[in-house]
C-alpha cells in the first residue's frame, strides 16, 4: 500500500518549521470595523442588528425619528431598571431591543406581531408614534 496517510504527513513535516496562517497582529493596530463600532457606541444612540435591519428593510416598516428619539430615551431607563431585553410597541412595529447593548434583535410590523408569541423579555415599552 503506497498511500500517504495523515499520519505519515506528520512524520514527514519539519517540527523545527512552525506556520502561523493568522498575521500577527501589530501593536496599536486596529481595524476599521472596531473603530467604526466604538464610534457607533459612543453616540448613545439604538443600534440596528444586521438580522432588524433586514426585517425592517423587507417589511417596509418605518419609524419616524422622533419616535426613535423616545425609543432610545425609554431603552435607557429600562436598562437602568434592570430590564436586558424589552418589547417595543409601537403604532407601525414590534422591536425587540437589547437595552444593555442598546440593539435592536429583531422587528416585526403589527400585523404579524398579533399571531407571535414573545419569549425571553423582561420589559415592555409602548411608544405612541404619528
Amino acid at each position: 500500500m503506497n498511500k500517504i496517510m495523515p499520519h505519515h504527513l506528520q512524520q514527514l513535516a519539519n517540527p523545527s518549521v512552525k506556520v502561523n496562517r493568522q498575521p500577527e497582529k501589530v501593536k496599536g493596530d486596529i481595524s476599521f470595523q472596531s473603530l467604526l463600532r466604538n464610534e457607533i457606541d459612543k453616540t448613545g444612540e439604538i443600534k440596528l442588528s444586521r438580522h432588524a435591519e433586514k426585517r425592517i428593510q423587507a417589511r417596509g416598516i418605518e419609524i419616524t425619528e422622533k419616535a426613535w428619539q423616545e425609543i432610545n430615551g425609554k431603552v435607557d431607563e429600562a436598562g437602568a431598571k434592570g430590564v436586558n431585553d424589552a418589547l417595543v410597541i409601537t403604532n407601525s412595529a414590534a422591536l425587540i431591543v437589547n437595552a444593555k447593548n442598546k440593539t435592536v434583535i429583531t422587528a416585526m410590523d403589527r400585523e404579524e406581531m398579533n399571531t407571535q408569541l414573545f419569549t425571553n423579555i423582561n420589559g415592555a415599552i409602548v411608544i405612541e408614534d404619528e
